[in-house]
């Protein structure tokens, strides 16, 4: 198929140079990318619905003979119409074709025809516009529909591509071996280009999706591992020994096997020939955390500076805490760096960084900032990698000289989508929680279910928990349906009984009042949070096992994901309550 590949499509018969430009506005100077220029969907012909069975706003297909002449009607300049009348042989179908002057010749009287489109029906008339037809004896079970563009019909692409198909030879050369199809149940190369264009049947385009989407994500996991090949540096910070098991010994809590497992295999790319590159992926709650310290404690004492950038204050604050606390204790001297850090302390820490006195940083964006310069940074993690730009981990690794890189995150990332989207760092998995943590409990409901959960909320706190509600806006805004943070929390105060303490929190606030707010929500002085998704990442409150969250429909996926992960972090039984404020479908699939 080389050559196809390489013949300029405006030779294939019926193109020319004018069709050539729409073929290249579709990504198609070639014939042989004609051929790979696969069907965006399928129509399928082969099962006939009666008229008066036909569904509602669903396109069908309507096998029936042709009762009347073609009439045409010219119902302004340049626009006729075609009227004809179809039977099934139970009921009669009006069918109505725009500016298409060939239905008159092609529908003959008396003669049976497909049509494919959608049904209208008003008190047992029927009626459809503008469908696609056939020749009962040139029916076909699937037919192909492609991606199109002004000027270039799917019908046009479809014709193209059977001229091209007979251009293929006899014997086409397959790039999958014979082993390879043989052992994974493959079809050979030109028996899946003709099917997944034109398939005999529903099993023949099964067997054609198959084997070309085997042979793309082959082609896909080849190129990402020469790209991770080609971004395999020297490893100029080698660790000499594994000091996990010393650092285990600092925590109150013993690990779990997933914690252990990742923590190893990170320690042995960080001992290799070649840095670090690595993904380490865990649900909130899974000890990603501790994780980060005991790869941070590893590192330093080896002689190394670590830094760990996470994307908002709040966390920073927490970690900062964490870190100071479970290192500090081995002579690691720790400090935070943000942007609301004085301008005194900021000069002070960033020479303190540049002459290593200093060995773990952790940060916000600040840490991106010109004047920041490490000694000997060996290390950087960064925590809930998909809240920072590529070219903003690239700033940070910038800083140091070829450093063991760590990413981490807790939204859920299907293997495969982790191979295109970090194709070259190596992927380890925290798959399982902490013996003491309990499944969260979650349901979704309706405003109307809001005096429930306010009970439900009311019940734990007086068993001694606290909750979140989480609202998508800060202040009233124009859009009436969207809960709002600040008219929010002194509804809920009014909802809950009295002695219940409420408190806002959103990320207009400065920061010494959101830190003040959330120290006395950690403290148990609050009992109940209104909140923006600023307490959507590392927030830990071990206390709180329930979060509410209004207009959920309004949230993205992985927010809701992490927000849920606020709650569950202790020893008590966890919910979460999704409250959506719309009834049509799409917030209900959401």
């Amino acid at each position: 198929m080389a050559s196809l590949f390489e013949k300029d499509i405006q030779f294939l018969k019926g193109v020319g140079s004018k069709r050539k430009v729409l073929f290249e506005k579709l990504k198609v100077p070639t014939i042989g990318a004609l051929l790979r220029f696969y069907p965006r969907i399928y129509e399928d012909w082969s099962n006939f619905t009666d008229i008066k069975s036909a569904p509602v706003g669903t396109p069908c297909c309507i096998k029936a003979v042709v009762t009347s002449p073609v009439y045409e009607s010219l119902i302004r300049r340049g626009m006729s119409l075609y009227k004809v009348r179809v039977c099934d042989g139970e009921s009669y179908l009006n069918i109505t074709f725009f500016n298409n002057r060939f239905v008159k010749n092609r529908l003959k009287l008396g003669e049976e025809f497909l049509f494919y489109g959608i049904v209208k029906s008003n008190f047992n008339h029927y009626e459809m516009t503008s469908p696609n037809f056939m020749s009962v004896n040139d029916c076909v079970a699937l037919r192909p529909i492609y991606s199109q563009t002004q000027g270039l019909t799917s019908k046009q692409i479809e014709t193209s591509v059977k001229n091209a198909l007979k251009l293929l030879p006899d014997t086409v050369k397959d790039p999958l071996s014979t082993e390879i199809r043989q052992k994974f149940s493959l079809c050979d190369l030109r028996f899946a280009i003709e099917n997944i264009h034109f398939p005999a049947n529903k099993k023949s385009l099964d067997a054609a999706r198959k084997r070309l989407t085997f042979e793309e994500l082959l082609l896909l996991q080849l190129g990402l591992s020469q790209i991770k090949e080609h971004n395999r540096k020297q490893n100029r910070f080698k660790i000499k020994q594994n000091l996990s098991d010393e650092f285990w010994r600092l925590l109150p809590f013993k690990p779990t096997s997933a914690q252990i497992r990742t923590v190893n295999e990170c320690i042995s790319d960080m001992m290799s020939e070649t840095s670090m590159h690595r993904l380490i992926q865990g649900d909130v709650g899974s000890g990603k955390t501790a994780v980060a310290a005991a790869l941070c404690y590893s590192a330093i004492k080896s002689g190394m500076q670590a830094a760990i950038m996470v994307p908002t204050e709040i966390l920073a604050e927490q970690h900062f805490n964490f870190f100071s606390r479970v290192l500090g204790a081995a002579g690691i001297r720790v400090e935070i760096l943000t942007g609301s850090t004085s301008k005194a302390k900021k000069r002070r820490i960033k020479d303190y960084l540049e002459v290593n006195a200093i060995d773990l940083i952790i940060g916000t964006h600040a840490l991106l900032s010109d004047d920041v310069y490490f000694s000997n940074l060996g290390l950087i993690i960064t925590d809930e990698q998909h809240r920072f730009g590529v070219s903003q981990r690239a700033k940070l690794v910038s800083k140091g000289q070829e450093p063991h890189i760590v990413v981490m995150s807790a939204t859920p990332i299907p293997r495969t989508l982790a191979m295109i989207i970090y194709g070259d760092l190596d992927i380890s998995i925290i798959d399982t929680l902490p013996a003491e943590r309990l499944p969260i409990k979650n349901c979704v409901v309706g405003t109307n279910y809001r005096e429930n959960a306010y009970k439900f909320i009311a019940g734990q706190v007086k068993e001694g928990r606290q909750a979140y509600v989480i609202c998508p806006m800060v202040e009233e805004s124009e859009n009436v349906d969207a809960e709002n943070v600040v008219e929010y929390a002194e509804k809920l105060k009014a909802a809950l009984p009295p002695q219940i303490r409420v408190e806002y929190l959103h990320g207009k606030m400065k920061a010494n009042q959101k830190e003040e707010i959330m120290a006395r929500f950690a403290a148990r002085e609050t009992d109940v949070l209104v909140s923006t998704t600023v307490i959507e990442v590392g927030v830990n409150v071990p206390n709180a096992t329930v979060m509410m969250v209004e207009n959920a429909d309004r949230f993205g996926l992985a927010q809701l994901h992490q927000l849920r992960g606020r709650v569950g972090r202790g020893k008590y039984q966890s919910y979460c309550i999704f409250v959506s404020g719309s009834d049509t479908a799409k917030a209900k699939d959401r």
